[in-house]
This record gives C-alpha cells, sequence and structure tokens, in this order.
C-alpha cells in the first residue's frame, strides 16, 4: 500500500460523524443541516435541457482536452468576466471534472516525489490540499489566516528556509470557509514570491460568483493583468487557476469545472489527465458550455444568496461573533463568547436544536502554536431562504438558554 495514505486525516465530515455518534437530536425539531457546502437552489431549467439534448454523445468517447467549443465559451468568460486579453482555448484552457479533481490532480503533475518538496496551503483550508501535498511525496506548510487582516493567510510569516523548499501553492480567494478575498496589494506578493523561489500558484476561485459587495471578487488572471506582469515572460507563467459550475450555477452533480493559465504546466497537466482517465461527458461538456455563455441565472443565483445573507446574518450577530464575508456561502463565526469550544458548541446544538454546524478545528491544523480553526463554526447558507432563517432562529435561542 502507498505508505503516504497514512498520513491522511479522516475528512471533516466524517470526523463530524464521529462526533454526533452518541447524541439522539431532539426530536422536536425537523433536521436543517448547515454542514456540507453543497449548493440547493435549483438548477437552471436551460442547463438541463441541454443535458437532455445532447444525450447523443454518450455513444462516444470523449477527450480528455474537452470540445472546442467548451473550452472557447470557458475562454470567452474569463475575458469578459476580469476583463483580460484573449486567451487561446487550444493550449490556456482545460475542462476538469470538477475543480476537486483538478486541484488534487495538479500536485501530482508538478511535484518530484521524494525531494523533500513543500506545498504551502492556507490555514483553515480544503482538505485536498492536504492530501494532493502527502499523496505527491510533498508536506504541506500551513500559513495560518490571519483575522486581522480578512483572514488572509500571512505569507510574511513563512521564513526564508520553508520559501526555498516550496514547489506548489494553493491559494483559494474567495475563501473556504473565510470568504475572505485576496487584494491586489495580496497577489502582487504572491507573484513576487513565485518570481523568486519558482513555484507554481494554484488559485482556487470556485466561490467567485457568490458575493455581497457591488464589484465581483479580483481573481488572479485579473490581478496579472492590472499589474501589468502579463507582458513580462510568458503569460500567467507558473499560475493555474481553477473554477467550477458548481456554485456558479448550482450543478454540483455534473462535475464540470476548469483549469486555466500557464500553457506549459496545462500541457504538462493534459498529459498526466490523459493517462489519469478524467475526460468529461460529452453531454456534460455541452450543457457546460451552455452555462458558461449564460450570465443571467448566475445573477439571479446572487441575488438569492444576497437577499438571504441579509435575512440571516443580523440575526446571528445577535448570539455570535461574525459578519458579513466578501463572498462565498458561509457564515465563519467566532463561538468564544457562549463559553463552548466549536466542538462542543456543534455537539449541543445538534442534540438540543437538531442543527448540524461544522467544527472550524475540523477545517483546520494545528501550525505555529495554533489552531486558527478553534472557537470557531461554518455554517453553509446553502438551503433555501425559510429553511435558513429557521436554522438561524434556533441558533439564537441555543446561544441565549446557554447564558440564562
Amino acid at each position: 500500500m502507498n505508505p503516504h495514505l497514512d498520513k491522511l486525516q479522516s475528512y471533516p465530515f466524517e470526523k463530524l460523524r464521529q462526533l454526533f455518534a452518541s447524541e439522539t437530536p431532539n426530536p422536536a425539531y425537523s433536521p436543517i443541516s448547515l454542514g456540507i457546502g453543497e449548493p440547493k437552489h435549483p438548477t437552471p431549467g436551460f442547463i438541463k435541457q441541454t443535458l437532455i439534448d445532447n444525450l447523443a454523445g454518450l455513444a462516444s468517447y470523449p477527450t480528455t482536452i474537452g470540445s472546442e467549443a467548451l473550452r472557447t465559451s470557458i475562454a470567452g468568460w474569463l475575458e469578459r468576466r476580469y476583463g483580460i486579453p484573449a486567451l487561446d482555448p487550444a493550449t490556456q484552457v482545460l475542462p476538469v471534472s470538477g475543480s476537486r479533481e483538478a486541484l488534487f490532480a495538479l500536485a501530482q503533475t508538478v511535484i518530484a516525489p521524494d525531494t523533500g518538496a513543500l506545498v504551502v496551503s492556507p490555514n483553515p483550508f480544503y482538505q485536498i490540499y492536504e492530501g494532493a501535498a502527502y499523496l505527491a511525496g510533498a508536506e504541506p506548510y500551513f500559513v495560518n489566516s490571519d483575522p486581522a487582516r480578512n483572514f488572509a493567510p500571512d505569507f510574511d510569516s513563512v521564513p526564508e528556509e520553508v520559501w526555498q523548499r516550496v514547489r506548489l501553492l494553493y491559494v483559494c480567494s474567495p475563501g473556504n470557509p473565510t470568504g475572505a478575498v485576496l487584494t491586489l496589494t495580496d497577489w502582487e506578493q504572491l507573484f513576487a514570491l513565485s518570481e523568486r523561489y519558482g513555484f507554481i500558484i494554484a488559485a482556487d476561485e470556485c466561490y467567485s460568483e457568490i458575493y455581497f459587495g457591488a464589484e465581483p471578487p479580483l481573481g488572479a488572471m485579473e490581478a496579472v493583468h492590472k499589474l501589468g506582469l502579463n507582458t513580462v515572460g510568458k503569460p500567467y507563467e507558473r499560475l493555474i487557476v481553477f473554477s467550477s459550475l458548481s456554485k456558479r450555477s448550482n450543478v454540483p452533480g455534473m462535475r464540470s469545472g476548469f483549469v486555466a493559465g500557464d500553457a506549459d504546466v496545462l500541457k504538462k497537466f493534459l498529459l498526466y489527465r490523459t493517462y489519469h482517465g478524467s475526460a468529461m461527458s460529452p453531454a456534460v461538456q455541452a450543457a457546460s458550455a451552455a452555462a458558461w455563455n449564460d450570465e443571467t441565472h448566475v445573477e439571479a443565483n446572487r441575488a438569492e444568496y444576497r437577499a438571504k445573507f441579509a435575512a440571516i446574518t443580523p440575526l446571528i450577530q445577535e448570539v455570535l461573533d461574525v459578519a458579513l464575508p466578501d463572498a462565498a456561502f458561509y457564515l465563519w463565526a467566532d463561538v468564544s463568547r457562549t463559553g463552548l469550544s466549536d466542538t462542543e458548541f456543534a455537539r449541543r446544538l445538534y442534540a438540543e436544536y437538531n442543527v448540524t454546524v461544522l467544527p472550524g478545528s475540523f477545517l483546520a491544523r494545528d501550525a505555529h502554536g495554533i489552531n486558527p480553526g478553534r472557537n470557531r463554526i461554518r455554517m453553509a447558507l446553502v438551503a433555501e431562504a425559510a429553511e435558513g432563517l429557521e436554522a438561524a432562529r434556533r441558533i439564537v435561542q441555543f446561544c441565549k438558554n446557554l447564558n440564562q
């Protein structure tokens, strides 16, 4: 067996299952889960119909590189969304079966095993980053998020000797679970570090279309363009951007996303994936192209999230320290003032009010003397507004009862 498998921790939801194993939730309340970040808004009808209309494609083996129509639609979306120069759909864009498999597979492509390589990951983080590092024969190096800097990772804290060993850096903006968006200054620092030390940046941007301010979140390719870096050397050198239709278009079951950026890296990545066997179904490709070409459904989806967060956030703020995030669909709340740890808060809320939230410590690791997720909970506001409001009311009542 691969010995690196022994380094993997249980996924957060398995830890949650174990935490709740001895609990029987209060039968007076119907179950509400704010635990898993699985979009619950309806899938747009035109996407489903396009999928149905192209079922004849099931009779053909799909190509790993995907159809020209899909790659062109993705390139066009990137250009419109971020105001960047035209991309080459043949070399700078590659469809993938959801961003999750691509985030994992990139590490297997770019890291030479048994070289003492390090993979930098934000902390808290999406657990795929850690598993990708270990199974590529590298070690993760966690950079803690800093609440004083809008939860941006504190890259200034990373020593020189660490940067010298870094081969891959994962960054998630908008962030999971914090919802924080990196600034142009943050990106400028990362690009300078990548230039100096030669590591690849994997920019996870799957939450980019759910945001609450007037301006959409800054993207990595957009930052390159604004800083004038795509006129120096190769376009998007050492940068790979990941995105997905799951959150943007409410189609998590389609497993459809893309990677874009450095053509040389993507050439090697395509070679890896040709052997890895992750080609996208032709029917899914057709539906995906239709989704990337339409913004009306995305605007409607975003409006629904905005209304939901506007109604729910003030209620939660009555009892917990929490703020409206920059983007994404999570509330990242500090439960310290309740006197309970994040795990005890989650356990008792489940037992007494049948509401599931995810302890923040399950989404982070002890690093540099702290676990930055400890005493926080993540609430995924993915269900319809009425269910989310009911969950919020129960959380408020639970917290008020603690103080009586």
